[in-house]
């Protein structure tokens, strides 16, 4: 029998992606949703109450809390929305998104958002016009204020390539900007008037999203409407790497507020 190299990198590259896949062990469930890469991945067992969690962000970083929840019946979602920056044409794309995975999977009517970094700007925009339909938000170094990142326009590094993209995708400009507020710093009062409960999980010396410059801030708006936000702010980490090394609080969060 003749060996066929080609074949067998191949097969190799494809068990060594597979084997790198941090839900191997459920079903995944890969498509395009109105243009945008989107996933599910179904629990061996589904929850009584179909319960899911729906990550904003950087698919499989730091997966620790949705293996748990999957692990414990609950769904999880994604739909990449990241070059939209939270803009109204990502609000409305996941309100489909959410019609879709309810109604072909027969979900809770609730969900536990999941974001990270910039998935933050989503999670909350999106919240603050569906609070009926929120259970929980956790947060993760979560972007709260476009100026801060990334505008870079107080102490933190900024990025200057997607400050562009997100002003484009707001429609807005250097000035107009300053007056904004679909951001999480401000739709965040929504979510607090409706009693949403909120984690955020932070790092002391972030300098691409300062703690001070976002999170800070949100939390004296949920404090100031009466909300509930728990903060664990991690003495000595940065902006990465992002969730807990053990979950465990994580989880136990989302499961006592679903």
């Amino acid at each position: 029998m003749k060996f066929n190299l080609t074949l067998f990198i191949c097969l190799f590259v494809s068990f060594s992606v597979r084997s790198q896949d941090p839900f191997k062990d459920f079903t995944t469930i890969d498509f395009t949703f109105q243009g945008h890469q989107a996933k599910v991945v179904l629990p061996q067992k589904k929850d009584s109450l179909a319960k899911w969690i729906w990550r904003a962000r950087f698919w499989a970083h730091e997966p620790q809390t949705d293996l748990a929840l999957l692990s414990n019946g609950f769904h999880l979602v994604y739909i990449d929305v990241a070059n939209l920056f939270g803009n109204q044409v990502a609000i409305n794309l996941w309100n489909d998104f959410y019609i879709y995975c309810r109604e072909t999977y027969h979900l809770n009517p609730k969900v536990a958002l999941e974001g990270m970094s910039r998935g933050g700007l989503i999670v909350y925009n999106w919240a603050a016009q569906n609070t009926d339909k929120v259970a929980c938000i956790y947060a993760d170094a979560p972007v709260c204020d476009l100026k801060s990142w990334p505008g870079g326009k107080f102490k933190g590094i900024g990025s200057p390539d997607d400050w562009q993209k997100a002003l484009a995708a707001h429609q807005l400009d250097e000035e107009s900007i300053l007056e904004y507020k679909n951001m999480p710093i401000y739709t965040a009062k929504a979510v607090a008037i409706a009693k949403i409960p909120i984690l955020h999980i932070c790092g002391e010396d972030d300098l691409v999203v300062p703690y001070e410059e976002n999170t800070a801030i949100l939390e004296k708006t949920v404090i100031d409407e009466g909300g509930q936000i728990q903060i664990i702010l991690k003495k000595g980490f940065g902006h990465h790497p992002h969730s807990l090394q053990d979950p465990s609080p994580i989880v136990e969060f989302i499961r006592n507020n679903y």
